[in-house]
């Protein structure tokens, strides 16, 4: 009924505003909601890549450049020295990947 009367008025030429739902979002709002919808669009299109064009997106960066301090460095046990770096240099944060084991040392 609200709708009907909100019609009405407008055919008349008075001024409806929309319910607040619609109304126009602060900035903040707005750039907040449009980063939102950036990861998960971009989320959704590494998910759907070719293997290869995966791990060259996500894995390959991080792992050339934590070799190539492996490299200068030649600690004795390079393996667990890698996975250090990896896991301290993780461009997307501490968040375990899902299913993966916990990582050595590390009470869940």
């Amino acid at each position: 009924q609200e709708s009907g009367q909100q019609l009405d008025a407008a055919m008349e030429g008075e001024e409806v505003k929309p319910p607040p739902e619609l109304q126009p979002q602060a900035p903040a709002d707005v750039t907040e909601a449009t980063k939102a919808a950036d990861a998960a669009q971009s989320t959704m299109h590494v998910q759907t890549l070719p293997i290869r064009a995966y791990l060259d997106t996500t894995v390959v960066p991080i792992l050339l450049d934590g070799m190539s301090a492996l490299v200068k460095e030649r600690p004795p046990n390079p393996v667990e020295w890698l996975a250090a770096y990896l896991i301290k240099n993780n461009p997307q944060g501490r968040t375990p990947a899902p299913g993966a084991p916990p990582a050595a040392g590390v009470n869940p």
